[in-house]
C-alpha cells in the first residue's frame, strides 16, 4: 500500500497571528452589539416604567379635569394595616365606590405601603408612593384619605376608618362633584 498523500494550501510557516486578531476583533464586536442590544432593552424598560410611575398622580390631575372629575388618594398598608383592609373591603370594593368610578365622578389612586417581601412594590411605584405621602400625608397616617381637585387641591380628608357606610362616604363625595 502506497502513503495517502495530504495537500495543504496554508504553508507550513505561515502565521496564524493575524487569522487570530481579526477572529478576537471579531468576537468583541458580536459581544458588544449584543450588551448595546441588552442595555438598550434594559435602559427602555426602566424608562417606561419609571416614565408611567412618576406621571401617575399627573395622569390622574389630567384625566379629572378632562372629565370634570375628582381624584380621591387613599393611603393604605394593604398587610399590615387593619382599618386600612377594612375600608378597602367595605367601601372601596363596594358597587356604590366603584360606580363613582365608572360614572366618571372619581380617578382612584391608591398610594400604598405594604410591609410583607410578598406583596412588595417596584421601586418606581415606592418612589412614587413616597413623593405623594411627602405631599398630601407627612404624618404618616393610615388609612389617609383625600379628595382632591383636578388640580390637587385637597376638598376633604378622612383619618383612619371612615366612620360612614360605603352608600354614606359614595354620596358625600358626589356632594363635592356637584358643587
Amino acid at each position: 500500500m502506497g502513503a495517502t498523500k495530504i495537500f495543504c494550501l496554508i504553508p507550513l510557516e505561515f502565521d496564524f497571528t493575524i487569522i487570530k486578531i481579526h477572529y478576537l476583533f471579531f468576537i468583541i464586536i458580536i459581544k458588544f452589539k449584543i450588551m448595546k442590544t441588552i442595555l438598550s432593552a434594559i435602559l427602555m424598560v426602566v424608562l417606561s416604567v419609571g416614565f408611567h410611575a412618576q406621571n401617575r398622580m399627573e395622569t390622574a390631575k389630567k384625566t379629572a379635569a378632562e372629565n370634570k372629575e375628582l381624584i380621591l388618594l387613599n393611603f393604605s398598608g394593604s398587610d399590615w394595616c387593619i382599618p386600612c383592609i377594612k375600608l378597602h373591603k367595605n367601601i372601596i370594593e363596594t358597587n356604590e365606590f366603584k360606580k363613582l368610578e365608572a360614572e366618571n365622578i372619581i380617578v382612584y389612586i391608591n398610594a400604598d405601603f405594604p410591609r410583607n417581601k410578598k406583596n412588595q412594590l417596584s421601586p418606581a411605584m415606592k418612589k412614587e408612593n413616597a413623593a405623594l405621602a411627602d405631599q398630601y400625608n407627612p404624618n404618616g397616617i393610615f388609612p389617609y384619605t383625600l379628595l382632591l381637585d383636578a388640580g390637587g387641591k385637597v376638598l376633604k380628608t378622612w383619618e383612619g376608618l371612615p366612620s360612614e357606610t360605603a352608600g354614606m362616604f359614595a354620596s358625600s363625595i358626589r356632594n363635592y362633584a356637584n358643587k
